[in-house]
């Protein structure tokens, strides 16, 4: 193979990597002082990477990579794969709606597997396709991963669980964020209160990327604006956090100081020798499903609403148990 020819390739996949690192596009003359090329050579090279079926478009004399149908070269081995199958199907357990984009990452994924294991992904492919799709919500998220990449600044139509009325806001996206809830966040500056607050996608009814761009901040620490181990956020735009107090059992105090030494959330004894936590999310609708899970080995002290609905919930459950039972057929 000729020097040219080794060259060229080469100079193919920096300019494919420097247009993928930059969403504001780059201009010719930007990209032949970087390759130490003249320009025409540049113009053939994008001529060609669009030929081979590199997404390159060009907009108002700037070169761009269409990262919506870019794909990536990427080499894993055989563990890599697996983790990202596990993580996938993770994410599908824990979200209440479908995402088509999981369903086609494990179907690519599957095709690098071993027969057996791919079978098995095949299979669970699947059972997961049964599952209804909210295309509003899937729009949503795709916009949103846009302008992330690209970015740019989002409008949003933005109405939470406990507000009737949508309030319209400027954002720009930090990073997005499932949660243990079954919600996905994005985390990003709202122009409208003028701080950093977390979204609910499920709650946006509307986004449009607007043409104005931001930076992420430097040294950005994402964990300020979760909640450790629960994976909530503390606060959505536009509410207050709310403080949500736990009283565990002592027969699963291990369990529960292992999860809150991950979080670093502290942990209080009571005279009846029970663990107490507290800490703050967006909404306390949030954490039921999770108190929920611990039955009576938790008690909620705060907040009253949380401590009167589980009661109420408990009550209810009691009545059905008093009740005679049906009993089944041998």
């Amino acid at each position: 193979m000729s020097t040219q020819l080794i060259n060229r390739t080469e100079r193919l996949a920096t300019i494919e990597k420097m247009l993928f690192h930059a969403p504001s596009g780059l201009r010719v003359v930007e990209i032949a002082q970087a390759c130490e090329v003249d320009r025409r050579t540049i113009y053939r090279d994008l001529a060609l990477m669009s030929e081979i079926g590199v997404p390159v478009y060009q907009k108002d004399g700037r070169f761009f990579l269409n990262h919506e149908y870019y794909v990536a070269t990427v080499h894993l081995n055989i563990n890599e794969l697996l983790a990202l199958y596990i993580a996938g199907r993770g994410l599908a357990h824990f979200t209440h709606e479908q995402n088509p984009h999981v369903i086609s990452a494990l179907k690519k994924l599957s095709k690098n597997l071993p027969d057996a294991l791919a079978q098995h992904v095949r299979s669970m492919i699947e059972i997961m396709r049964s599952s209804p799709v909210d295309r509003a919500f899937v729009l949503v998220l795709e916009t949103i991963t846009r302008a992330w990449v690209e970015q740019r600044k989002v409008k949003l139509w933005y109405r939470s669980s406990n507000r009737a009325s949508v309030s319209i806001r400027e954002f720009a996206t930090y990073f997005i964020e499932p949660a243990a809830n079954g919600g996905m966040y994005a985390v990003g500056y709202d122009y409208l209160s003028q701080k950093v607050g977390a979204v609910r996608l499920q709650y946006i009814k509307r986004v449009q990327i607007l043409p104005s761009e931001y930076e992420i901040p430097m040294g950005l620490e994402p964990q300020r604006y979760t909640a450790g181990a629960w994976g909530m956020m503390r606060s959505s735009l536009g509410e207050r956090p709310m403080k949500v107090v736990l009283a565990f059992a002592p027969d699963i105090i291990p369990a529960v100081r292992e999860r809150l030494r991950q979080a670093a959330h502290p942990v209080a004894m009571t005279s009846d020798s029970r663990s107490v936590v507290s800490f703050q999310v967006a909404d306390w609708r949030d954490v039921l499903p999770w108190i929920r899970s611990w039955g009576a080995q938790v008690e909620v002290l705060e907040p009253k609403a949380l401590r009167d609905l589980i009661a109420a919930e408990a009550l209810r459950l009691a009545a059905v148990y008093d009740s005679p039972g049906v009993a089944s057929s041998p």
